[in-house]
């Protein structure tokens, strides 16, 4: 597609843009501020307080692994869906002189977990059981991932990076719209979910946007991480109220499953797309490894200039096969064997671009050994490098939005939902429409299965891009999207972050899309082709730093209204 159809789009969408962060942003003091440059080190997130706290540490002498862990923290405090300390996620590291790691702190299926805790007596999955409730709750991994990282990584005190979290808990925050919006959607679960009363005012109503939101409970558990380290979760008080909670509805996580979860070192998955590197994450995501396959696939394409009916029928393809894939052998490799260098192989994708036809291939003639199932969108990512060139890519969720609607009982924050990441049936789709088969069935101790996709892009031996995205099942696909319009389309990073967006995921057999991302003439077209096509909601929140010359260029995504800000004089995009 012209890059002039590409701005066309972009000016259809923008006023859906504008209304959404001017009345669902954080913040409505930074709401519209979505792309800023500085020379010196840059931090975009989801949450203006988040992004703050990230840039005091950088400004403070700290580098981007100590900003990723406060930035952490205080998502924990003012982006209660999806920021947490009763969840999970992943940190891709690049230092500037290239060493790379990737700190998997997944959640992990409580060691009374088994194969078939979800199913009734026939064998049927139980509707909402692995989703709602104590039995949904993976182990949580945050707080020792953030640990970890700073054990390896951190160059400033623990507890001062936990003290930006510790003071917005205790002190309060102005509620932003976009979480008074959100906690307004929360109110009709209050009544079968009474702990989600900490989110509401004290005559139990919901917040308006402006109103204080004080946490005195969760900043206690705060404090207790900012003393003690990782003890001050998963020993003690805090793993007491935890293995207590679950005690009460029935859930599974001890205080043993909390004093035994580690954080994991990993290699990070590495490929390449028409001369760029890529790093990204390997299992138990199978951000990395999909993601290098839909590339592969497209690398033996050109593409770029005019994007027509034909190049989107090939990315849809691809996006089929790599997801078909994903179903069939992506678990964790602590108890499955991949094999990761033949799916993210060169040769591999040529193998798989010879059966894709100018029509579209029907998902049920691809070998997936499963079927697929939906994975939940409330995820949220963050991007910071700092300014000798360290970079940071970390992608954390509840899973659900508010995860599994369980607040922990005086330690003040919610338990996650990932229990649903697993197949709970083989080949019965999950709550974001995902199938998996065997290698991702429930196991004591296994971590579950993600679509995470935090990635850092390096250009001559530099990093160029660091990004990611929340989005479910969604959030490979908008990566790769986002990539293609920078390294193919020639897209400013804005415009790129900005494109509308679509997505296919090999079952069920649609390719979803945002109202704009096709014109008339396109749907007509693939349609013929024999793709399915269905519209729903705004897709991804990427969060996207790029290197620009002596500059960063941060970009919070315009759907969802995050900031992004450099240390220093910024000047806006």
């Amino acid at each position: 597609m012209p890059r002039r159809m590409y701005r066309t789009l972009f000016a259809a969408i923008s006023p859906v843009i504008v209304i959404i962060a001017a009345a669902g942003g954080p913040s409505s003091a930074h709401a519209t501020e979505w792309s800023a440059r500085s020379k010196g080190g840059m931090v975009a997130s989801a949450c203006p307080e988040a992004t703050a706290a990230g840039i005091r540490v950088l400004e403070a002498g700290g580098n981007a692994v100590d900003a990723a862990i406060a930035v952490g923290f205080v998502l924990a405090v003012s982006y209660p869906a999806a920021g947490n300390l009763g969840g999970g996620g992943f940190m891709l590291v690049r230092l500037a002189e290239g060493e790379t790691s990737f700190i998997d702190f997944r959640e992990k299926a409580p060691m009374g977990a088994h194969r078939d805790m979800y199913l009734d007596r026939e064998g049927d999955v139980i509707e909402d059981l692995s989703v709602r409730g104590h039995l949904a709750s993976g182990v949580p991994g945050t707080v020792a991932g953030f640990w970890k990282a700073h054990q390896m990584y951190g160059s400033a005190e623990w507890k001062g990076l936990v003290a930006p979290a510790v003071e917005l808990a205790e002190k309060g925050f102005p509620a932003g719209p976009r979480l008074a919006a959100s906690l307004e959607k929360l109110y009709v679960h209050l009544e079968k979910w009474p702990g989600l009363s900490k989110f509401f005012d004290g005559k139990g109503r919901p917040f308006d946007a402006g109103d204080i939101l004080v946490q005195p409970d969760l900043a206690r558990t705060l404090e207790a991480i900012a003393e003690e380290g990782p003890d001050g979760f998963y020993s003690g008080r805090t793993a007491g109220l935890i293995a207590a909670e679950m005690g009460r509805g029935g859930g599974l996580i001890t205080e043993e499953d909390l004093a035994s979860y580690e954080a994991v070192k990993r290699e990070p998955v590495k490929g390449s797309y028409r001369g760029f590197d890529i790093i990204s994450a390997p299992p138990p995501s199978s951000g990395g490894i999909v993601l290098l396959e839909i590339l592969n696939i497209i690398e033996g394409y050109e593409m770029g200039g005019v994007r027509d009916i034909e190049e989107i029928h090939l990315v849809v393809e691809a996006e089929r096969r790599a997801y078909a894939d994903r179903a069939r052998w992506l678990g964790d490799t602590d108890f499955v064997d991949i094999p990761v260098e033949s799916l993210i192989s060169k040769d591999y994708a040529d193998d798989l671009r010879k059966n894709i036809k100018t029509r579209a291939t029907h998902s049920i003639e691809l070998d997936a050994g499963g079927s697929h199932a939906p994975e939940r969108e409330e995820t949220t990512h963050y991007s910071v490098v700092d300014v000798g060139g360290n970079a940071v890519a970390v992608t954390t969720t509840l899973n659900g939005s508010y995860g599994s609607y369980v607040v922990v009982e005086g330690a003040g924050f919610l338990m996650n939902n990932e229990m649903d990441d697993f197949s709970v049936k083989p080949g019965v789709p999950n709550m974001y429409g995902l199938t998996g088969g065997e290698a991702n069935a429930v196991e004591p101790g296994k971590r579950m299965l993600s679509s995470m996709t935090p990635t850092i892009v390096v250009r001559g031996g530099e990093t160029w891009l660091v990004l990611g995205t929340p989005g479910g099942s969604t959030i490979i696909t908008t990566v790769a999207q986002v990539m293609m319009n920078i390294i193919d389309f020639g897209m400013e990073p804005l415009e790129a972050v900005s494109a509308p967006r679509y997505h296919h995921q090999w079952g069920p057999d649609l390719v979803y899309h945002e109202e704009n991302a096709f014109t008339a003439d396109e749907r007509v077209g693939l349609e013929r082709k024999g793709h399915e096509l269905r519209q729903r909601s705004l897709i991804g929140d990427v969060q996207l730093i790029m290197k620009d010359g002596a500059s960063l260029v941060g970009i919070s995504d315009p759907r969802r209204g995050g900031l992004s800000r450099g240390t220093g004089k910024n000047d806006r995009q």
